[in-house]
């Protein structure tokens, strides 16, 4: 078994992982549609210093309102390289005045992508270098490379390591967490059916997860693709483009703004606050077979 990771100083992203000489991620800006338009253009993202949609995509934060883009601004910034050896990646990211004026309090984001076979362990340290606390979100979005013709057929599903007796589907409004749940869309207490139509209203985000591992696999031939381990993470998300090949699966730990929320970061009912010069570490690992 070979494997081969390629990753990219812009937005610490990871953009390409071969196992065996084949491409298991999606190929951002070189996977193009029918009309030569990518689908998607990007890989792997970090999601910091916020996961999802902001209210007007703004947020308040120390009494001044700041421009806050969907996921963050971290997977647009240019990471400083610290490790780069053949199965481990690591890269930093640190406030600077320009990031001062886009959220203000001082941290270290390290991303590192460490490599044991044929498993991928993403691996998030943030880093309080201020004085205050800090809140923030963090999540990863990484994307996969399927076959179009077999989502065409329905033949991916997703399967859960336990039988899922009290997730809930989270409705989403224009990006917004809305005030009821969304249907549930699983095909019995363990699998959800991946349909060219699953993502007719964006993301399907779910919380309260009994399971801490999710796989993809196909029916027809009965294979898994890949298994994530997502210990820790409260909310998990599936995202596409419309008959893409390509199936993101998300960890996350917070999520968009509610349609009721007041704005104010802090305030965000899931924010992580992270004391003054600590650390805060989270991992999710996915197996490729």
């Amino acid at each position: 078994m070979h494997t081969q990771m390629l990753t990219s100083k812009m937005g610490a992203e990871l953009i390409s992982f071969k196992l065996d000489g084949v491409e298991k991620i999606h190929q951002g800006q070189d996977c193009i549609d029918s009309k030569g338009k990518p689908y998607w253009k990007r890989h792997w993202p970090v999601l910091f210093p916020t996961v999802g949609k902001s209210k007007k995509n703004q947020t308040i934060m120390r009494g001044k309102t700041y421009e806050m883009p969907q996921h963050g601004f971290a997977r647009d910034m240019e990471f400083e390289p610290v490790t780069k050896l053949d199965s481990f990646h690591s890269y930093v990211l640190r406030s600077n005045k320009r990031l001062l004026e886009k959220f203000p309090y001082e941290f270290s984001l390290i991303v590192t992508y460490r490599l044991d076979e044929n498993k991928l362990t993403t691996i998030y340290k943030v880093i309080n270098e201020g004085n205050v606390d800090m809140p923030f979100g963090i999540g990863g979005h990484p994307a996969f490379q399927i076959n179009l013709e077999d989502l065409q057929k329905e033949n991916y599903y997703l399967e859960f390591e336990q039988e899922e007796e009290k997730i809930h589907f989270l409705y989403l409004v224009d990006g917004l967490v809305g005030t009821e749940y969304a249907k549930n869309i699983m095909d019995d207490k363990r699998r959800i059916t991946i349909t060219p139509h699953t993502f007719d209203n964006d993301a399907v985000i779910m919380k309260g997860l009994t399971s801490s591992k999710v796989s993809l696999k196909t029916k027809n031939p009965d294979k898994t693709i890949l298994t994530m381990d997502y210990t820790g993470f409260p909310y998990l998300a599936i995202w596409s483009k419309p008959n893409a090949p390509f199936l993101c699966i998300e960890p996350w730990k917070t999520t968009a703004d509610t349609v009721n929320a007041s704005g104010v970061f802090r305030q965000k009912g899931d924010i992580i606050l992270l004391p003054p010069k600590e650390a805060y570490e989270c991992k999710f690992t996915v197996e490729f077979f």
